[in-house]
């Protein structure tokens, strides 16, 4: 499995703070808005804004992350309601009909991809996400990964690598290993940033 690259962004593995579930965020899309956020990809709140967005990269925003996208329900405007794995770019909804699902929990472990081959010695390092816009708008599933480019000591980076995740043929040296991560830039605890 690791030897083949096929991302499906972040995937919450375990909560060790016990049973998470998604966020519910009433209004957290604004009808229109322009761009697709898939399942699996990183999110973050707007500040100001009272809405949830993707976290595209780290040149352009913060680069904090609130969580990870798990869905949206809406009401089209023509009276239809509408459950997706993905918030379609650009979908008119009829006003106050939103809620959009995420997960945000700083202690919860997510599985995710790599872009390249990676050591054990990974671990207790920091990586950045990349392939931030990747995924299907036909199944809706992201397929962000994480860098394999460490941040190296002294430096902090989006995600600490905390594990191997437990597959058959997903092995520390793989061409695009799948590992277990936690949020080590969250935007719950940092300063407020306009994005």
């Amino acid at each position: 499995m690791s030897a083949t690259s096929a991302p499906f962004g972040l995937r919450p593995a375990y909560f060790p703070t016990g049973l998470e579930r998604a966020q519910a965020l009433a209004n957290g899309i604004p009808s229109g808005y322009a761009t697709n956020i898939l399942k699996g990809q990183a999110v973050q709140y707007s500040p100001n804004a009272g809405v949830i967005v993707p976290v595209l990269d780290t040149t352009t925003n913060s680069g904090q992350v609130s969580g990870a996208f798990a869905g949206v329900e809406f009401t089209d405007t023509t009276g239809r309601r509408r459950v997706s794995n993905f918030w379609p770019a650009s979908t008119t909804v009829i006003a106050g009909s939103v809620i959009a699902y995420f997960y945000n929990d700083q202690q919860i472990v997510y599985e995710i991809q790599t872009d390249g081959t990676m050591a054990q010695t990974s671990v207790g390092n920091e990586a950045n996400l990349s392939n931030f816009t990747a995924g299907s708008t036909t199944t809706g599933l992201s397929q962000m990964t994480l860098s394999a480019s460490l941040a190296g000591s002294g430096s902090a980076a989006q995600f600490r690598i905390v594990d191997l995740a437990p597959y058959v043929d997903n092995n520390w040296g793989d061409p695009y290993v799948i590992v277990r991560v936690q949020v080590s830039k969250p935007q719950f605890v940092a300063t407020v940033n306009a994005i």
